[in-house]
């Protein structure tokens, strides 16, 4: 599914999950490359050639990689609200050195109501979605209560 806008979409994939990430995206390459992609620097990187080797032309981004600070750069796009969606494939099972950044972009893609898929399934569902392409759909900005002191 097209949708009738270009949207920024953020790409990033910690090392035990990179393979999926390109396979996803490879396959998903026709609704992928109407779009911006922007990734963390290896992820992108290895997008990039997958693309390249098949073929198919993209407009892509690469940042630093994830532990040299590109979680953080995308975090800060999705702060000035330059993203429209992220994709996060991220490796459970292993820990990260750089866990305080990818908190940090989870926790700015919630606050700043950015939708965030961290398996493939809820990535396809979420670019296969409707909404993208509803003039009359306008996402509710999340209300936060002002915060008081004890």
């Amino acid at each position: 599914m097209n949708t009738n806008r270009k949207l920024t979409i953020a790409l990033v994939a910690h090392d035990a999950r990179k393979a999926d990430m390109v396979e996803w995206a490879v396959f998903n390459a026709g609704f992928l490359s109407h779009h911006h992609l922007v990734c963390t620097g290896t992820t992108g990187g290895l997008i990039r050639d997958a693309f390249l080797n098949k073929g198919i032309r993209a407009e892509i981004t690469c940042m630093n990689s994830g532990p040299m600070g590109g979680d953080a750069e995308i975090a800060a796009l999705v702060v000035r609200k330059q993203v429209d969606l992220a994709i996060f494939l991220i490796d459970d099972l292993s820990a990260q050195p750089h866990e305080a950044d990818i908190q940090m972009l989870l926790r700015q893609c919630r606050i700043h109501n950015v939708p965030i898929a961290c398996n493939r399934y809820s990535a396809d569902l979420m670019i296969t979605s409707s909404l993208w392409n509803d003039k009359n759909y306008v996402p509710t900005e999340p209300k936060y209560a002002p915060f008081k002191r004890n």
